[in-house]
């Protein structure tokens, strides 16, 4: 698999200290009304392509769907705009060829290792056919104050909040068996998200790209993450419980972006 595509894209913002705002929909609980109003305050349509997009990626999945909607989601998406759209699949049932590219998780900080490498044993030849890039993703899960789907789907034990030398070695070790993105994930609906000590710590540690989501409900929140080294913050349940949410975070984003082009043309 070669560094090209939606992987270049989040390793060149890394490289350029530029921060990405991606938004993660959940087949099973945003419907075509609830997508639509996103995509037109989110992206810039086909139609109407003047206007800079808020949404850098859309990751599409979730622990556990019970729907046939994952498709007609991302025709959707694609229809209305050109924002990659990554899989976050939460088993190999979730792979669907209509999307860019795919998350391919191995949940590092768990001892499950049907979700370490069975899954993934499973999926390889469909994903091998597919045309679907392959980003490989050392995915840690972090408690957040309650038990989450994925925390219970996984049958896994959540890295502590307080204990970011444990994140920060796994994260090391995800590193050193050649995955290409860390992901902290304090999971969907977490009470609290991932805390800005063990952000820090982890990407002290690791060169790889990191990718931050869970529980986060506000602009302030996000704006934390990303200045502890999140270079991709994710954001699925607050924006699905107040879309005003997106507006907030993407200006912040940009507000972020702007001073890092103001650095670069003030040559410091």
């Amino acid at each position: 698999m070669t560094q090209t595509g939606v992987l270049q894209r989040i390793t060149g913002s890394k490289q350029a200290g530029r921060k990405s705002f991606a938004v993660l929909l959940d087949p099973d609980k945003v419907d075509a009304t609830t997508c639509l109003a996103i995509l037109r305050a989110g992206t810039a349509s086909k139609v109407n392509s003047q206007a800079t997009p808020r949404i850098d990626f859309f990751f599409i999945g979730g622990s556990l769907i019970t729907s046939y909607s994952t498709t007609s989601l991302i025709q959707t998406i694609k229809d209305f705009c050109s924002v990659p759209v990554i899989l976050f699949p939460g088993s190999n049932l979730h792979i669907d060829p209509a999307a860019d590219a795919i998350l391919l998780l191995s949940l590092i900080s768990g001892r499950n290792p049907d979700l370490l490498i069975g899954q993934h044993v499973v999926a390889a030849p469909f994903l091998k056919k597919s045309n679907l890039e392959i980003l490989s993703t050392g995915y840690i899960l972090v408690e957040s104050g309650r038990q989450t789907t994925v925390s219970y789907i996984s049958n896994t034990t959540p890295v502590p909040h307080d204990k970011p030398a444990i994140a920060a070695c796994t994260a090391m070790a995800g590193e050193m068996l050649g995955m290409r993105l860390i992901y902290l994930d304090a999971g969907s609906g977490a009470l609290n998200p991932v805390s800005s000590r063990m952000i820090e710590a982890v990407r002290q540690s690791v060169e790889a790209p990191l990718i931050v989501g869970g529980g986060i409900n506000s602009a302030q929140k996000a704006v934390a993450a990303f200045e502890a080294g999140a270079d991709v913050v994710v954001v699925g349940n607050g924006i699905e419980q107040d879309s005003r949410l997106l507006i907030e975070i993407s200006d912040e984003v940009r507000r972020l972006n702007e001073g890092v082009r103001g650095s670069h043309y003030q040559g410091t």
